[in-house]
């Protein structure tokens, strides 16, 4: 079977997938059977797709993260609009909704994200003067990561973050930059994916 373009490179679909990627697709299917396309993008090295997402689930969806899982999903949204990530933008757009279970937040947050991109600031009543100094510290990494210096740590345990919130807040935001270093690169389009899933409990399937 011939899979359908979503990126710029060959990609085998999981009718066609044989020995561990097919046993890894089975892992990270959806509830429809189906692969997200930023997945199937390592299709032709397993090894990478496997890494992607231990890397992915551990860093974002972890049971002992103590950092909000939906402000984890808007700085991976915030990430993703610096760096002009469309893919990821719309997938974790619709995680962030669905774990805020609000929808008028969610679309308050992305709003004043978006408007960030230009004025530099972040300005929303939804989101508190922590939860800020979260976002603008992903920001500024992802913008300039050799500028980071022991002061925003600071600043950030100043706004009420543990350091081991701190680690997790910095790993939300590397994991993006690759990820969308790998959408972008390989040309991963959002054809055929249903948006907003993710992996639940201990597992790799995406509900």
């Amino acid at each position: 079977m011939t899979e359908p373009a979503t990126a710029f490179i060959k990609t085998i679909s999981p009718e066609d997938a044989e020995g561990r990627l097919k046993d890894l697709y089975n892992r990270v299917k959806g509830p429809d059977g189906r692969v997200d396309n930023i997945l199937k993008a390592h299709s032709l090295r397993p090894p990478t797709l496997e890494g992607h997402m231990a890397l992915y689930k551990n860093v974002l969806h972890h049971n002992s993260n103590q950092t909000a899982k939906w402000l984890l999903e808007a700085i991976g949204v915030y990430v993703s609009l610096i760096n002009g990530c469309d893919y990821c933008v719309e997938h974790h757009f619709e995680g962030l909704k669905r774990l805020a279970a609000n929808d008028s937040k969610a679309d308050a947050i992305r709003k004043a994200l978006t408007e960030a991109l230009s004025t530099g600031l972040i300005s929303c009543p939804e989101l508190t003067a922590r939860e800020i100094a979260a976002l603008d510290y992903a920001a500024q990494l992802t913008k300039a990561p050799a500028s980071i210096m022991e002061v925003q740590i600071n600043a950030l345990r100043d706004a009420g973050w543990t350091d081991g919130e701190i680690l997790e807040i910095n790993q939300v935001a590397a994991y993006f930059a690759y990820a969308n270093r790998t959408v972008l690169g390989l040309g991963v389009t959002t054809e055929g994916d249903t948006l907003g899933l993710s992996p639940s409990g201990d597992g790799w399937d995406h509900q």
